[in-house]
């Protein structure tokens, strides 16, 4: 199956209570590093950021295994980064100043998935936990990693004022994102 499509058995992933912190705190400086080339202190921001967070993408011709597919949560990282492509315009019309999406990968390997997707926005790597830790993130292992599960935050001038998890199905993640946003004007 293709990485931008996902099947429609998955299991939905359930609010574990794992992000109820999260809101009205107040981002720690932590720098990550971007597919822009850059190192990007996500508390130092001003305005809106939307960042949307993933456990990761799979890389070209990798087969999606029925044991990825059965965490609940876990498929759909490609259609959810589309999705937001798809209304990154619509976005900033609404106010967003930076969008990112965060992954535990590497730059390197997100610089890939970027330009195969046609990414208009970067993607911050997280691959020592710093961030997640941090924001005592929710985790989860796969083959001996552990990877972030996946959300989506609203920060206005580095303090976090929207949360969506779990975030299911992923690809319409950015359109809630902008029905949020809309519901606020």
């Amino acid at each position: 199956m293709a990485h931008t499509t996902f099947p429609t058995d998955i299991p939905v992933p359930h609010d574990d209570g794992a992000c109820t912190h999260l809101t009205g705190l107040l981002l720690p400086s932590v720098t990550l590093p971007s597919t822009s080339g850059t190192r990007v202190d996500l508390s130092a921001l001003t305005g809106l950021t939307i960042l949307f967070v993933y456990p990761r993408t799979g890389a070209p011709n990798e087969t999606i295994t029925e044991e990825w597919n059965s965490i609940p949560g876990a498929r759909g990282c490609t259609p959810q980064a589309c999705g937001f492509r798809d209304e990154t315009q619509k976005l900033y019309k609404l106010g967003v100043k930076q969008l990112f999406g965060v992954s535990t990968q590497d730059t390197t390997y997100q610089q890939e998935i970027k330009e195969r997707v046609h990414l208009p926005y970067d993607l911050l790597s997280d691959e020592r936990l710093e961030f997640a830790k941090v924001l005592k993130l929710p985790l989860l292992d796969w083959k001996g990693s552990q990877l972030i599960k996946r959300l989506a935050l609203a920060v206005r001038d580095g303090k976090i004022e929207k949360v969506w998890y779990p975030v299911f199905p992923p690809d319409k993640n950015a359109a809630d994102v902008v029905a949020w946003l809309e519901s606020k004007r």
